[in-house]
């Protein structure tokens, strides 16, 4: 009877706060992110998720992984409110769109895309003609067409000499997590990808550090948030306050390390100890991270210019078509 009692006087303690609770939950706005895979390079993303930027601005964020390019493909759709990709595939999906992907913040703004080689293997200099001789006739993981590891990758060899179609051999993978087996089971003798494969593959003994680092091209519009026009139209609240919070969290992460390896630990909790602080140090060594959400005209330049000579993109673009920076300037203000 004592327990009976004790459960009535629980229920009439929160029966009057369920409808406030209620409330609260419809209060906040479904959102859904699309990710090609799910990359180190994200965490501030993931940062907003889990520290509660987003739900103080009415979001309740989600993010779905859609591999071979359909994370694309699913903003275009419907199906996701925006996409966590580089300009170079939106350049891409939006030709003869009338209702094209623009990018509203910048996330990575380096291209985050290393190459490794398995255990043994090693070009003996940077130099174009060493790397060359290196390069040729071995296999690469090189990630799907026209993905942004797959533009790098034409593009490094296009850069050295090599032709991408005679030269070498390109596994075209569409699923970007597969690299690890991939190379561990004999299928390739060079990977690409960033962390955590990076430290997942050196821990395991598969491949060595890094050979290549695409980071060193400088400002690159590798990472950002893109919506289709017509949501920045339709829906511009909806698009402030994401970026709002995305600014908080760049800031967040920048500033605060320990913060930084807590939210790492949660979305990647497979990886030890010491593989997340080698992901966090790379990240912060190569300055991987936007600090203001601000896309440059240089940082779209330079992916462009990578595309086009990779062979894959022809024809002229307008920075001012590809991006807009309205909820950046007015979320800073």
């Amino acid at each position: 009877m004592k327990r009976f009692f004790a459960l009535m006087l629980t229920l009439a303690l929160l029966l009057p706060a369920l409808p406030a609770m209620a409330e609260n939950e419809a209060a906040l706005k479904s959102v859904t992110v699309s990710e090609p895979v799910h990359l180190i390079g994200y965490l501030p993303l993931y940062v907003a998720i889990h520290e509660g930027y987003f739900a103080q601005e009415g979001l309740d964020v989600s993010v779905v992984q859609a591999t071979g390019g359909a994370h694309v493909t699913a903003v275009v759709s419907g199906d996701a409110f925006a996409v966590i990709g580089g300009v170079d595939s939106y350049a891409l999906a939006n030709r003869g769109s009338k209702d094209p992907i623009v990018a509203i913040s910048a996330c990575v703004n380096r291209a985050n895309v290393y190459l490794f080689a398995c255990k043994g293997l090693a070009p003996a200099s940077d130099s174009d003609a060493d790397m060359a001789a290196f390069l040729r006739g071995k296999t690469i993981v090189a990630g799907r067409y026209g993905g942004s590891p797959n533009v790098l990758i034409r593009y490094l060899l296009k850069k050295v000499g090599l032709d991408p179609a005679a030269d070498v051999t390109l596994i075209e993978n569409a699923d970007e997590s597969t690299v690890t087996a991939m190379l561990a089971h004999g299928q390739g003798e060079i990977g690409n990808g960033g962390e955590p494969q990076i430290s997942e593959g050196v821990t395991a003994g598969i491949w060595e550090e890094p050979f290549v680092k695409f980071p060193d091209l400088g400002d690159y519009a590798y990472s950002v948030i893109g919506v289709k026009q017509s949501t920045i139209d339709s829906d511009p609240e909806t698009c402030l306050a994401f970026v709002r919070a995305l600014l908080r969290a760049l800031k967040a992460v920048q500033a605060d390390h320990d913060l930084a390896a807590r939210i790492l630990e949660k979305e990647f909790p497979t990886l030890t100890p010491e593989g997340r602080q080698a992901a966090l140090d790379r990240a912060y060594e190569d300055h991987l991270w936007s600090e203001d959400g601000v896309i440059t005209r240089a940082a779209v330049d330079t992916l462009m210019e990578v595309i086009t000579a990779s062979g894959l993109f022809e024809g002229e673009y307008a920075y001012e078509d590809m991006v807009n920076l309205t909820f950046v300037e007015q979320a800073a203000q």
